[in-house]
Parts: C-alpha cells; structure tokens; sequence
C-alpha cells in the first residue's frame, strides 16, 4: 500500500522536514510537496526557498508554492496530483474545504501541542513562556477550523530549564515525524483512533507580536527567565536603554541566582556588572543577563559588553 498510495506534503520551516524525509525513507510515495513562497532573508534581502522546499528539490519532488491556498488555481494544481493523502505540518496557511475533501484518507496535521491546548500558531514558543513543564505533538484530521479536527495519538514531549524554542522546535519535529509513521499504517486500515476534542479545555497560541518580546521588569524573575527562552532564537527580548532597543538573548536560570539585597531598588534597576552577567531587578528578586545585543551590535556574551564600560551600575532599563 505505501508505494501506490499518492500522498501530498504540505509544510514550511524546519519544523516540517523530518516528516517529509521520513515518509520517503519509508517508501511512501510522495507525489508532489506544497510550501510557502520563497520569502526575502537577511539584511540583503535574498530571495530564500523555505526548508521543505529544500528538502523536496533534493529528493527530486514538485512543490507547489501558491500564494493563497484558498485560490481556486491552487486548489486545481493541488487536485491534478490527485492525493489520497494529505500529511501537513506547519504549513502556515489554513486549508479550505474544497482542499480538505480532496483525498480520501483525509488531511492529517503535525500540531505541535497536545491539543486542546494550545491551538493556532505559536504554541511552541507560548507553552515556554507559559513556564509549562510539558509539550508534545498531536497527529490529527483536519476541520474548517483551527486546530479543532479529530485527534489520532499524541507523543508528550519535556520542557527542560535549559531549553528554549529551537531546542523543543527540533525535539517535536523529531517526535512528529515518529508519531506520523507510528499511525499511518492504522490509518491506512482505517482502524486509527478518532478522538474528538473538548473545545471547552482549548486554549489558543496566537503568533507572536513585537509587545510579546518586550522584557517588563515587574515581573518574576522565572517569567522573565521563561520570556527570554521562549523567544530564542527566533527573535530574543528587548528592553529600552539609553533610548535605544537592547536585546536580550539569554538570562540564567534564576533558580541558580543568588539575588542582590536590593530592597528599594526599583525593577528594571543594574545591580552589578561581573564575570557572572548584568544582575536587574525584578518583581521579586532578580536576574542575571548573560547575552545581549546593544542596538546596532552583534549579539555577545554579557561579560565582553561588560569590559566595554559602557553601562553603569545604578542605570535603569526600561
């Protein structure tokens, strides 16, 4: 069944390759690979494929790049590859009906939460921030809806201290693309589970806003901590200083610092420059920054920002 079986993979970043390698070591056969246009990268503004684009080119697939999934051009190109199949994960647009009736196997998506929880675009980086202890991938059907179709099996995933979005990124995408081949067989059979959701425990993940990276400083040291490595690397915190954007790429875990006896100081406050990081002031006790990035430098480790001489002790981020 898995070589006659004509299925279509649709996804973007990095997250969605290992299902896509997955499938074709495996012996599925893939008939064609649907991702977002190339998008302009970097200061040059280089037109770049996306990483399933990539992957797909190398292994010799069409890929379909619409702009609009909804158009009714893409779905007929989409049609023409006639899917018994369709595998998504984090393609980045919302499927329409007259795609999701197209094969008869359904459309399956990669989510990368364990639904009900956390539905929609950013449920990754928002489980981190959150300070949740645990994330994992949900293989589903997919609805007209948001992350709102049938559940098939879920794989729980831990959120360590020491992780960050691009470490838990790369953990999921490795368990999706496990569950995926786990469950296809089941689904084959038609014998896969199909577990409705509670919609009244949902929970939803919106993509993340230039606000959400800004560090507030009354905050707890944890949430600020949790903030920090949710957002790494994909855009990192900022706070205000000397009128001026300066970036925050990494905090140690607060658990592990001692905080300075600064009753009185206000958050957002340097207490101290040292070989261990740029300690602030917190809602309830403080943290240690140790990478950074002033505004129109390359990020860097605290302790060689520091040698700068440049902020003093006293100072208040903003």
């Amino acid at each position: 069944m898995t070589s006659s079986m004509n299925i279509v993979f649709m996804g973007t970043p990095e997250f969605a390759v290992p299902s896509l390698e997955s499938l074709l070591k495996e012996g599925y056969n893939v008939v064609g690979v649907v991702t977002q246009p190339d998008r302009p990268q970097g200061r040059k503004k280089v037109l770049t494929p996306t990483p399933v684009k990539e992957a797909a080119l190398k292994h010799g697939l069409p890929v379909l790049q619409p702009q609009r999934m909804r158009s009714p051009e893409a779905v007929e190109e989409l049609a023409a590859l006639k899917p018994d199949l369709i595998v998504t994960a984090a393609y980045g647009q919302i499927l329409p009906k007259a795609v999701l009736d197209l094969p008869q196997y359904g459309c399956l998506n990669i989510h990368g939460s364990l639904l009900p929880k956390y539905r929609g675009g950013a449920p990754i980086q928002r489980s981190i921030i959150n300070g949740e202890k645990e994330t994992g991938i949900t293989l589903m059907y997919m609805a007209e809806g948001l992350d709102t179709g049938d559940m098939i099996a879920k794989s729980v995933v831990p959120i360590e201290d020491e992780d960050t979005s691009g470490s838990v990124f790369e953990k999921l995408s490795v368990a999706g693309a496990k569950l995926l081949l786990e469950q296809l067989p089941l689904i084959i059979a038609g014998t896969a589970d199909r577990i409705p959701q509670n919609h009244e425990e949902s929970t939803y993940a919106s993509n993340l806003s230039r606000d959400d990276e800004r560090i507030v400083w009354t905050a707890s040291s944890r949430e600020i901590f949790n903030r920090v490595r949710g957002l790494v690397p994909f855009a990192g915190g900022f706070t205000m200083w000397n009128d001026e954007v300066f970036k925050v790429w990494a905090v140690a875990n607060p658990s592990e610092v001692l905080a300075s006896a600064a009753s009185g100081q206000a958050p957002g406050t340097v207490l101290d420059l040292s070989e261990r990081g740029i300690e602030v002031k917190t809602g309830d006790g403080s943290v240690l920054l140790t990478r950074v990035q002033p505004a129109g430098k390359k990020a860097m480790e605290a302790t060689e920002f520091i040698r700068g001489g440049v902020m003093k002790k006293g100072t208040v981020l903003s």
